[in-house]
């Protein structure tokens, strides 16, 4: 009986034993499955992170690029800008000499074909994006004229340009050259008057 007892014991010890063992079994499935999970979590952390860092950076190339070309458009569209600003000394003393008053038949014939020119020259001015800022009798705007007299004249408006001493011009929507004016400038205790 007494080696049945022990058999038992043994058994028992072997059981115990091997609950033991399964416990600690299960408690370091359980201790890694808590290591793998927050492992787990932590790269899922970091690639919420990266993926956000590179949605980011995709997007700034996306508006670098949109600057780029929107900046590229502007330099081609006034590319020209220059050198039609230096093309307008020499159109405006053409201007001039084509309206020069003569009696003579020969010079009359040639400032005839002179203006044939100079319209062309004006045509292809036009097409370029090159116009006459129209300043004669508007009101004064700083943006489009250049006050280089001003003039007290009361049967006028205020403000308006009385005369256009060099002419203005826009190429495209901007402004290439401002017109110089004379502008009709007067207040009512200037002239001693009232309304």
């Amino acid at each position: 009986m007494k080696d049945n007892k022990d058999e038992i014991i043994q058994d028992d010890q072997i059981i115990e034993e091997t609950k033991q063992e399964e416990v600690k079994k299960e408690e370091s499935k359980k201790e890694k499955k808590s290591k793998l999970e927050a492992k787990i979590e932590e790269l899922e952390n970091q690639v919420k992170e990266l993926n956000d860092k590179y949605l980011r950076t995709l997007a700034d190339t996306e508006n670098y690029k949109k600057r780029i070309d929107a900046e590229k458009a502007v330099m081609k569209k006034y590319a020209a800008s220059s050198f039609a600003s230096e093309l307008l000394v020499p159109y405006e003393q053409f201007s001039k000499i084509v309206e020069f008053p003569t009696e003579d038949p020969v010079l009359k014939n040639f400032l005839i074909g002179f203006k044939m020119i100079k319209d062309q020259f004006e045509q292809a001015l036009e097409r370029e994006g090159v116009k006459e800022i129209q300043a004669l009798g508007k009101a004064f705007d700083a943006n489009l004229h250049h006050a280089i007299e001003k003039e007290s004249n009361k049967e006028k408006e205020n403000g308006i340009v009385l005369e256009v001493l060099q002419k203005g011009y826009y190429f495209k929507d901007r402004v290439l050259r401002p017109a110089m004016v004379k502008v009709n400038e007067w207040s009512e205790e200037n002239h001693g008057e009232n309304k």
